[in-house]
């Protein structure tokens, strides 16, 4: 199965080296490297992610701007539009979550399932190094939300490793949401067309220089709103 790991990256310049790192060296150990294309996204950066980028040799690395900052939803969408793919696996900049996680994702694709998301937050999940007290409690705060605004019976919404089948790849059109918000909507719209979405536990680490701030949070349940407010509206029906 061909796959296409889709890499969001804004101002990463001392994070993106280890991660590609870490990436292609899993690969390479995996052998998965010949069936794997790798895309970094880079949305607006205007520190050295790009420079770092192209420093690379990797064939199976691909560097694709989007010219200026939209937003990590918008970069994701970016890139699932270029992924050649028959699998798309998003992946932090951080690497707080490891590819070799992919292990255990790759098999339930086979198994029938359409969206396999990773967890925190449900049981066999591993928590290395945690978030702040306040950002755990935004986390729990938004994660309700998620569950009685959308009615998405997930525990974990916004862990940064999901893999969509090529079935599941079609939600990215109809996807709005340019930012944090997009991972709601993307699950919204997985239940509304039935796709079959598995939430399994991963190992997951924190990063003490990640670009989530505290107000992001009250951003993101903004966002929250604006999804259930487009599905009244419509947006959200069938053409």
């Amino acid at each position: 199965m061909k796959l296409s790991v889709i890499i969001p990256a804004f101002n990463e310049e001392e994070r993106l080296p280890d991660t590609l790192n870490q990436v292609f060296g899993y690969l390479d150990k995996s052998g998965l490297s010949g069936e794997t294309e790798v895309l970094v996204i880079d949305d607006g950066s205007i520190d050295n992610t790009a420079a770092i980028v192209r420093a690379r040799q990797e064939k199976n690395l691909k560097l694709i701007g989007t010219g200026r900052n939209f937003g990590k939803g918008a970069a994701v969408r970016t890139g699932v539009r270029q992924a050649r793919g028959e699998a798309v696996l998003f992946l932090d900049a951080d690497y707080s979550t490891a590819l070799e996680e992919l292990e255990k994702f790759l098999p339930k694709l086979e198994q029938g399932y359409d969206l396999v998301i990773g967890s925190r937050a449900i049981r066999g999940a591993r928590v290395l190094v945690s978030q702040n007290l306040i950002k755990i409690w935004l986390g729990k705060t938004g994660n309700l939300g998620v569950r009685l605004i959308l009615g998405l019976k997930v525990n974990d919404s916004q862990c940064g490793f999901k893999l969509f089948s090529t079935k599941a790849k079609k939600i990215f059109q109809e996807q709005t949401i340019n930012g944090w918000g997009f991972d709601f909507e993307l699950l919204y719209l997985a239940k509304k067309r039935g796709l079959i979405v598995l939430e399994l536990p991963v190992t997951w680490v924190n990063n003490k220089q990640s670009k989530v701030k505290p107000l992001d949070y009250f951003k993101t349940l903004g966002e929250l709103f604006k999804i259930k407010f487009n599905d009244l509206r419509g947006i959200y029906e069938k053409k």
